[in-house]
């Protein structure tokens, strides 16, 4: 089975070695039909502590790191 892809800004990068990404879903809601933006934060790692606040990344699947990170940064991507 494939590993997840998620796009996401990071918001903290305080940890050594771990960045916090923010990954925003959009959809229409069931009943009023509009359109609602949910965002959620997770944890991924990153080796080099290369990325820093607002850097637009990739994060992908992976087995479990630590307590809280499943998470790994695999790049940042270009233009949107």
């Amino acid at each position: 089975m494939p590993k997840r892809v998620l796009q996401g800004v990071v918001v903290s990068d305080k940890t050594d070695k771990t960045v916090v990404v923010k990954v925003e879903r959009r959809f229409t809601h069931p009943l009023f039909k509009k359109t609602v933006r949910r965002s959620k934060k997770y944890q991924a790692h990153d080796e080099t502590n290369q990325y820093q606040i607002g850097d637009l990344v990739s994060i992908e699947e992976s087995k479990p790191i630590s307590r809280t990170k499943r998470w790994v940064v695999i790049g940042t991507d270009s233009g949107s």
